[in-house]
This record gives structure tokens, sequence and C-alpha cells, in this order.
């Protein structure tokens, strides 16, 4: 099948990969714009433009893919599919006429649920043990076309966004060559989204981060996980930043002073009161510092029981969850 990729982010290189191991021709590769990145500002290009470079397969970069030259330069490829995958852009329905075989995406959650950027991060954060990916016919909307194919992925127990993500992106590569094989014979399954299912969440900002420690102690634990690698979780110490790397929810009395520390020495680790039970900090940064087991960091530097976590320039009360 003649097929044009559009994605992004290191999550949609394996699905360009299993299409050209899957033996389709891929005609060209759109991702979005090389971003300044760095002290320096240095443009720097995404994942899948260096992937499909080292390809040899032609490379189309739109701030608006929707304007007439992006329109006009997918039509003057004539591909029969488009396959997306964390693109970062919305096609148009001029962009989605002209594959004659629509644009199938791979979205990573069990659609209806989780529509949205950031589907990997809030399934952590929200707790959920089942996620999945999806294969979709896309329409107009955003992340609300019929349903083709979906697999269950089921989310371990201390796995961070950055590692499912990692899961779930060669889960969904599977699944599209799988999709574009039953498109292809014409039996691929189409079902419409339940709109009573569905729940949608926004997009990732640096102050979800931000630990609010009236929050139960697994929340915050989710929190962690599901902050990892971006935006990361973290509060105050002493009017810094103090980054929250790895922890674990553990049973306690607790609610009476949420924030405050327990303990936090080298022998019992940092463990900080939250709205229920008792958050022990694994893996920390502390100001200036740089990423380190806990126990390493405290045994040089303890933090006297008592302290309060967080302050008036960085408030305990992070983005409500």
């Amino acid at each position: 099948m003649r097929a044009v990729f559009m994605g992004t982010p290191a999550f949609a290189v394996p699905s360009l990969r299993a299409l050209l191991s899957a033996g389709h021709d891929v005609a060209g590769v759109f991702c979005q714009p090389d971003r300044p990145q760095g002290r320096g500002n240095r443009l720097v290009a995404c994942p899948v433009k260096v992937f499909a470079l080292g390809q040899g397969l032609p490379v189309y970069q739109f701030d608006r893919l929707r304007a007439p030259e992006g329109v006009a330069a997918l039509a003057n490829l004539a591909p029969d599919c488009v396959v997306t995958a964390a693109f970062g852009q919305i096609l148009s329905q001029a962009l989605l006429d002209i594959p004659r075989r629509g644009a199938v995406n791979v979205h990573a959650s069990l659609l209806p649920r989780y529509r949205g950027p950031a589907p990997i991060n809030w399934c952590i954060i929200n707790g959920e043990r089942i996620t999945g990916v999806t294969t979709m016919l896309t329409d107009a909307g955003v992340d609300t076309g019929d349903i083709l194919l979906q697999q269950q992925v089921e989310i371990l127990p201390h796995e961070t966004a950055g590692a499912l993500s990692e899961r779930l992106a060669h889960a969904g590569a599977a699944l599209l060559v799988r999709t574009l094989a039953a498109v292809e014979a014409g039996n691929c399954p189409r079902a419409a989204q339940d709109a009573a299912l569905a729940s949608r969440h926004p997009m990732l900002r640096k102050d979800l981060g931000r630990v609010d420690w009236a929050l139960p102690a697994c929340r915050i634990a989710n929190l962690v996980r599901g902050t990892d690698p971006w935006p990361g979780a973290y509060t105050a110490l002493a009017g810094e930043t103090l980054k929250i790397l790895r922890a674990e929810a553990l049973p306690g009395d607790s609610g009476k002073n949420p924030g405050v520390v327990l303990c936090g020495d080298g022998r019992q680790g940092l463990q900080v009161s939250t709205g229920e039970g008792v958050l022990r900090v694994l893996h920390m940064q502390a100001p200036g510092g740089k990423p380190m087991p806990a126990a390493d960091y405290l045994r040089g530097h303890p933090i006297a029981p008592g302290t309060r976590l967080g302050s008036a320039d960085t408030p305990d009360e992070g983005v409500r969850l």
C-alpha cells in the first residue's frame, strides 16, 4: 500500500519502522518543524525526522499542515492511506479527503477513554491498571473516529509514563500492521465510539508536577510515575525546588500535617506525611544537586523531622487530580 506517515516523537518511530518492514511504500513522512532546545536554542530535529532521513525517506515539515501548501504537498504524493501516530496537528477534512483508504491513527489508549494528547501520562496519574492501544479511522474531530482494532496492555505496578510509552509504541506498531493488512483485505472491523464512555484529558503543563501533599500518598506516587520523564514531580524545600523522581506509598498515621517530613536520614530515608498515608521518596534531586537515591543524599544532608515541604512561592496545592 502506498502510505504517507505523520508522526513526531519517539513513540511514533516504531510505527514508521513497522510500515517499512511490512513492505508498504512510504511515499513521504510529515513531522513537526525542528524546535529550539537547550541553552543555546539550537534547532533539533524530532525522532521521526531523524529516523526517516536515515531511511532515505522524504521529509515534509509544516507549521500548519492544513494550510494550502500542506494540502498540496500531501495531494502530490497521492497516498492510498495516511498513517498518523502522535503527529501533533489536527487533520482538516481537506487532508482527510486525499487518501482513498482514509487516515489510520495509532492512539495510546483504549478509546473512547483517554482521548487527548497525553493518554499514557493520565492513565498512570489516575491509577489505571489496564490501558492499551487503538487504531482508528481519523475524522475531523479529536480522537473521535471509528475504532478499527484494539489491544489491551497491563500497566506494571511501578511503571513510569516513559517506560509505558515505549511498550505501547511497540504494541501500537504491531497493531498498525495488522490493521493495514485487514484494510487491504477488505475485512477490517469498524465500530463507532460510544460518546457516553468518552473521557478527554488535557495536554501536560509544568505545574501538573507540583505535589499537593493533602492528596493520599498513593495518588502522589501515581503522579510521580505519571509525570516521569516530563514535567516531573516536585515540591519546595527551604524555598527551592526538590524533584521527586521515584516514590512509594506507605500506610501510616497522617492527614494532620500534610507535607511535614516524618524522617529524613540515610537509614530511614525521606518519609513525608500526606492527606492519607505516608510517601517514601526513593529517588530525588535536591536543589542544585544531581539525581540520586534519597538515602544516599540524606546520609550527608539529613532533613530534620518537622520540616515542611512546599512554600508560599511553591504552593502545596498543585493541579487537582
